[in-house]
Protein backbone atom coordinates (compact mmCIF):
# COMPACT_ATOMS: atom_id res chain seq x y z
CA UNK A 1 0.00 0.00 0.00
CA UNK A 2 2.34 2.21 0.41
CA UNK A 3 4.57 1.86 -2.93
CA UNK A 4 0.94 2.17 -4.38
CA UNK A 5 0.64 5.52 -2.36
CA UNK A 6 3.76 6.79 -3.21
CA UNK A 7 3.26 5.75 -7.07
CA UNK A 8 -0.20 7.65 -7.37
CA UNK A 9 1.51 10.33 -6.34
CA UNK A 10 4.45 10.46 -9.04
CA UNK A 11 1.42 9.74 -11.39
CA UNK A 12 -0.16 12.70 -10.69
CA UNK A 13 2.84 14.89 -11.77
CA UNK A 14 3.25 14.00 -14.62
CA UNK A 15 0.57 14.74 -17.76
CA UNK A 16 -0.41 14.62 -21.15
CA UNK A 17 0.73 18.28 -22.86
CA UNK A 18 -1.63 19.71 -25.30
CA UNK A 19 -1.65 23.56 -27.05
CA UNK A 20 -2.84 25.08 -23.89
CA UNK A 21 0.81 24.15 -22.92
CA UNK A 22 2.15 25.69 -25.89
CA UNK A 23 3.87 28.79 -24.23
CA UNK A 24 5.50 26.48 -21.64
CA UNK A 25 6.86 23.56 -24.15
CA UNK A 26 8.34 26.83 -26.27
CA UNK A 27 10.44 27.94 -23.23
CA UNK A 28 11.61 24.55 -22.20
CA UNK A 29 12.76 24.31 -26.45
CA UNK A 30 14.18 27.43 -26.63
CA UNK A 31 16.47 27.53 -23.38
CA UNK A 32 18.36 24.98 -24.95
CA UNK A 33 17.48 24.78 -29.02
CA UNK A 34 20.71 22.49 -29.62
CA UNK A 35 19.51 19.40 -27.16
CA UNK A 36 16.01 20.10 -27.59
CA UNK A 37 16.30 20.27 -31.82
CA UNK A 38 14.56 16.53 -32.29
CA UNK A 39 11.76 17.39 -30.35
CA UNK A 40 11.68 21.07 -31.64
CA UNK A 41 11.65 20.15 -35.52
CA UNK A 42 8.46 17.94 -35.06
CA UNK A 43 6.69 20.17 -32.64
CA UNK A 44 7.15 23.46 -34.63
CA UNK A 45 5.53 21.24 -37.37
CA UNK A 46 2.64 19.79 -36.17
CA UNK A 47 1.39 21.03 -32.94
CA UNK A 48 1.16 19.12 -29.60
CA UNK A 49 -1.85 17.29 -31.01
CA UNK A 50 -0.70 13.19 -30.49
CA UNK A 51 -1.87 11.66 -33.73
CA UNK A 52 -0.10 14.15 -36.09
CA UNK A 53 2.95 14.21 -33.84
CA UNK A 54 3.44 10.59 -34.22
CA UNK A 55 3.96 10.31 -30.26
CA UNK A 56 3.14 12.44 -26.92
CA UNK A 57 4.59 15.33 -25.13
CA UNK A 58 4.47 15.08 -21.58
CA UNK A 59 4.96 17.65 -18.88
CA UNK A 60 5.47 17.27 -14.92
CA UNK A 61 5.04 20.30 -12.68
CA UNK A 62 5.97 19.42 -8.79
CA UNK A 63 3.61 21.42 -7.79
CA UNK A 64 1.20 19.07 -9.50
CA UNK A 65 -0.52 22.77 -11.22
CA UNK A 66 -0.83 24.15 -14.46
CA UNK A 67 1.72 27.20 -14.61
CA UNK A 68 1.23 29.27 -17.14
CA UNK A 69 4.79 29.63 -19.62
CA UNK A 70 6.79 26.95 -16.80
CA UNK A 71 6.91 23.26 -16.93
CA UNK A 72 9.57 21.53 -14.62
CA UNK A 73 10.26 18.58 -16.56
CA UNK A 74 9.51 17.39 -20.45
CA UNK A 75 9.86 14.33 -22.17
CA UNK A 76 8.86 13.10 -25.92
CA UNK A 77 7.19 9.73 -26.26
CA UNK A 78 6.90 8.41 -29.46
CA UNK A 79 9.25 5.70 -31.79
CA UNK A 80 12.31 6.79 -29.83
CA UNK A 81 11.75 8.32 -25.91
CA UNK A 82 13.00 11.82 -25.52
CA UNK A 83 13.44 13.05 -22.06
CA UNK A 84 14.56 16.98 -21.90
CA UNK A 85 14.00 18.58 -18.72
CA UNK A 86 13.31 16.68 -15.35
CA UNK A 87 14.91 16.42 -11.68
CA UNK A 88 14.65 12.99 -10.19
CA UNK A 89 11.00 12.91 -9.25
CA UNK A 90 9.91 14.31 -13.15
CA UNK A 91 11.64 11.41 -14.14
CA UNK A 92 10.15 8.87 -11.86
CA UNK A 93 6.55 10.28 -12.36
CA UNK A 94 7.51 9.91 -16.43
CA UNK A 95 9.29 6.52 -15.71
CA UNK A 96 5.37 5.45 -14.38
CA UNK A 97 3.55 7.16 -17.30
CA UNK A 98 6.02 4.92 -19.69
CA UNK A 99 5.02 1.85 -17.81
CA UNK A 100 1.57 2.24 -18.08
CA UNK A 101 1.81 0.31 -21.64
CA UNK A 102 3.66 -1.71 -23.44
CA UNK A 103 7.24 -0.01 -24.60
CA UNK A 104 7.07 1.33 -28.14
CA UNK A 105 10.23 3.34 -28.29
CA UNK A 106 13.09 1.80 -29.89
CA UNK A 107 15.89 3.90 -28.10
CA UNK A 108 15.86 6.76 -25.45
CA UNK A 109 18.09 9.52 -26.62
CA UNK A 110 18.92 13.09 -25.16
CA UNK A 111 20.47 14.50 -22.72
CA UNK A 112 22.35 12.34 -20.62
CA UNK A 113 21.15 13.26 -17.48
CA UNK A 114 18.18 12.73 -18.09
CA UNK A 115 18.43 9.89 -19.96
CA UNK A 116 20.42 7.80 -18.02
CA UNK A 117 18.32 9.06 -14.55
CA UNK A 118 14.95 7.67 -16.58
CA UNK A 119 16.79 4.49 -17.59
CA UNK A 120 17.66 3.98 -14.06
CA UNK A 121 13.84 4.20 -13.00
CA UNK A 122 12.68 1.78 -16.11
CA UNK A 123 15.38 -0.98 -16.13
CA UNK A 124 14.12 -3.27 -14.33
CA UNK A 125 10.99 -3.33 -16.07
CA UNK A 126 12.41 -2.37 -19.42
CA UNK A 127 15.78 -4.02 -19.34
CA UNK A 128 18.42 -5.16 -20.30
CA UNK A 129 18.89 -3.26 -22.79
CA UNK A 130 20.87 -3.84 -25.88
CA UNK A 131 23.31 -1.32 -25.46
CA UNK A 132 23.83 1.83 -23.27
CA UNK A 133 26.18 4.75 -25.06
CA UNK A 134 26.48 6.85 -21.82
CA UNK A 135 29.39 9.27 -23.65
CA UNK A 136 27.77 10.79 -26.29
CA UNK A 137 29.51 14.68 -26.92
CA UNK A 138 26.90 16.68 -28.08
CA UNK A 139 28.46 19.32 -30.60
CA UNK A 140 27.49 22.59 -32.67
CA UNK A 141 29.03 25.00 -35.25
CA UNK A 142 27.18 28.54 -36.01
CA UNK A 143 29.78 29.61 -38.16
CA UNK A 144 31.51 28.29 -41.52
CA UNK A 145 33.31 25.58 -41.80
CA UNK A 146 36.99 25.73 -41.02
CA UNK A 147 38.13 23.24 -43.28
CA UNK A 148 37.03 23.61 -47.41
CA UNK A 149 33.81 21.77 -48.32
CA UNK A 150 33.99 18.97 -50.64
CA UNK A 151 32.48 20.46 -53.81
CA UNK A 152 31.48 16.94 -55.35
CA UNK A 153 28.82 16.69 -51.96
CA UNK A 154 25.36 17.52 -53.04
CA UNK A 155 21.60 16.90 -52.34
CA UNK A 156 20.79 13.18 -53.60
CA UNK A 157 18.46 13.26 -56.31
CA UNK A 158 14.95 11.14 -55.75
CA UNK A 159 15.87 8.94 -58.48
CA UNK A 160 18.99 8.12 -56.82
CA UNK A 161 17.60 6.50 -54.33
CA UNK A 162 18.26 3.07 -55.23
CA UNK A 163 22.17 3.55 -55.74
CA UNK A 164 21.96 5.79 -52.05
CA UNK A 165 20.68 3.22 -49.90
CA UNK A 166 23.15 0.73 -49.63
CA UNK A 167 25.27 3.22 -47.77
CA UNK A 168 22.26 4.22 -45.76
CA UNK A 169 21.58 0.51 -45.07
CA UNK A 170 25.48 0.05 -44.50
CA UNK A 171 25.91 3.19 -41.70
CA UNK A 172 22.73 2.13 -40.13
CA UNK A 173 24.44 -1.47 -39.40
CA UNK A 174 27.88 -0.16 -38.59
CA UNK A 175 26.22 2.73 -36.20
CA UNK A 176 23.37 1.00 -34.56
CA UNK A 177 24.22 -2.38 -34.53
CA UNK A 178 20.99 -4.08 -36.24
CA UNK A 179 19.86 -3.89 -39.74
CA UNK A 180 17.06 -1.48 -40.69
CA UNK A 181 15.85 -4.37 -43.57
CA UNK A 182 14.72 -6.66 -40.68
CA UNK A 183 10.92 -6.87 -39.81
CA UNK A 184 9.31 -5.14 -42.76
CA UNK A 185 11.69 -6.19 -45.59
CA UNK A 186 13.10 -2.39 -45.21
CA UNK A 187 9.79 -0.69 -46.02
CA UNK A 188 9.76 1.41 -43.71
CA UNK A 189 13.52 2.20 -43.83
CA UNK A 190 13.26 3.03 -47.48
CA UNK A 191 10.36 5.25 -46.75
CA UNK A 192 12.55 7.13 -44.22
CA UNK A 193 15.40 7.76 -46.58
CA UNK A 194 13.07 8.73 -49.36
CA UNK A 195 11.51 11.14 -47.48
CA UNK A 196 15.00 13.33 -46.18
CA UNK A 197 15.90 12.66 -50.14
CA UNK A 198 12.43 14.32 -51.11
CA UNK A 199 12.94 17.39 -48.43
CA UNK A 200 16.72 17.82 -50.00
CA UNK A 201 18.09 16.30 -46.95
CA UNK A 202 20.28 13.80 -47.75
CA UNK A 203 23.55 14.34 -49.32
CA UNK A 204 26.68 12.02 -50.93
CA UNK A 205 29.68 12.36 -53.21
CA UNK A 206 28.82 9.80 -55.89
CA UNK A 207 32.20 7.94 -57.38
CA UNK A 208 31.18 5.81 -60.36
CA UNK A 209 28.20 5.52 -59.22
CA UNK A 210 29.09 4.22 -55.49
CA UNK A 211 28.65 6.48 -52.62
CA UNK A 212 31.67 7.22 -51.19
CA UNK A 213 30.30 9.49 -48.00
CA UNK A 214 27.00 10.74 -47.08
CA UNK A 215 25.53 12.68 -44.42
CA UNK A 216 21.83 13.17 -43.61
CA UNK A 217 19.72 16.24 -41.86
CA UNK A 218 17.85 14.16 -40.14
CA UNK A 219 16.39 16.90 -37.67
CA UNK A 220 15.78 20.50 -38.51
CA UNK A 221 14.30 23.11 -36.35
CA UNK A 222 13.75 26.88 -37.29
CA UNK A 223 16.96 27.58 -35.90
CA UNK A 224 18.81 24.09 -35.66
CA UNK A 225 19.55 21.33 -38.01
CA UNK A 226 21.12 17.97 -36.57
CA UNK A 227 23.20 16.16 -38.92
CA UNK A 228 23.11 12.64 -38.92
CA UNK A 229 24.33 9.17 -40.38
CA UNK A 230 28.06 9.90 -41.57
CA UNK A 231 29.49 7.37 -43.44
CA UNK A 232 32.36 7.34 -45.68
CA UNK A 233 33.03 3.74 -47.66
CA UNK A 234 35.48 1.49 -45.70
CA UNK A 235 38.05 1.68 -48.99
CA UNK A 236 38.15 5.79 -49.00
CA UNK A 237 38.32 6.24 -44.57
CA UNK A 238 41.58 7.90 -43.41
CA UNK A 239 41.55 10.87 -46.44
CA UNK A 240 39.57 13.34 -45.21
CA UNK A 241 36.75 12.57 -46.71
CA UNK A 242 34.54 12.66 -43.83
CA UNK A 243 35.68 16.16 -42.53
CA UNK A 244 35.32 17.93 -45.92
CA UNK A 245 31.46 16.24 -46.51
CA UNK A 246 30.60 16.66 -43.35
CA UNK A 247 31.56 20.48 -44.04
CA UNK A 248 30.40 20.74 -46.86
CA UNK A 249 26.77 19.73 -45.43
CA UNK A 250 27.62 22.13 -42.15
CA UNK A 251 28.46 24.66 -45.06
CA UNK A 252 24.79 24.28 -46.59
CA UNK A 253 23.07 24.64 -43.18
CA UNK A 254 24.96 27.37 -41.80
CA UNK A 255 25.31 29.34 -44.98
CA UNK A 256 21.90 28.64 -47.35
CA UNK A 257 19.70 28.02 -44.25
CA UNK A 258 20.70 29.71 -41.08
CA UNK A 259 20.75 27.39 -38.59
CA UNK A 260 23.18 26.36 -36.49
CA UNK A 261 24.52 22.65 -37.18
CA UNK A 262 24.65 20.03 -34.41
CA UNK A 263 25.41 16.55 -34.15
CA UNK A 264 26.39 13.84 -31.72
CA UNK A 265 29.30 11.48 -31.64
CA UNK A 266 29.94 8.40 -29.38
CA UNK A 267 33.25 9.14 -27.15
CA UNK A 268 34.79 6.36 -28.12
CA UNK A 269 35.09 7.81 -31.54
CA UNK A 270 38.40 9.81 -31.40
CA UNK A 271 38.77 9.28 -35.14
CA UNK A 272 35.12 11.45 -35.78
CA UNK A 273 35.80 13.51 -32.91
CA UNK A 274 38.58 15.06 -34.14
CA UNK A 275 37.43 15.04 -37.90
CA UNK A 276 34.25 17.39 -36.06
CA UNK A 277 36.79 19.72 -34.40
CA UNK A 278 38.97 20.13 -38.19
CA UNK A 279 35.07 21.51 -39.27
CA UNK A 280 34.61 24.08 -36.60
CA UNK A 281 32.36 22.05 -34.18
CA UNK A 282 32.56 22.55 -30.16
CA UNK A 283 31.06 20.52 -27.64
CA UNK A 284 28.13 21.99 -26.09
CA UNK A 285 26.39 19.27 -24.50
CA UNK A 286 26.14 15.41 -23.58
CA UNK A 287 23.61 13.44 -24.63
CA UNK A 288 23.22 9.62 -23.70
CA UNK A 289 20.93 6.43 -25.88
CA UNK A 290 19.91 3.68 -24.83
CA UNK A 291 18.88 0.96 -27.16
CA UNK A 292 16.69 -1.80 -27.25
Amino acid sequence: MIWHARGVLRLAGARLLDERDGQAVRAVLTADPVASCMVASRIESVGLDPWRLGGEVWGCDIRGLRTVGRLDALCFAGPNLIPLRGKRSALRAFADRALRRRRMCSSMVGPAEQVLGLWAELETDWGPAREVRDDQPLMAVSTAPLVTPDSLVRPVRPDELDRYLPAAVNMFIEEVGIDPRLGDGGASYRARVAELIAAGRAFARFEGGDVVFKAEIGAMSSTVGQIQGVWVHPDRRGHGLGAAGTAAVVQRLVTSMGRTASLYVNGYNAPARAAYERVGFTQVGQYATVLF
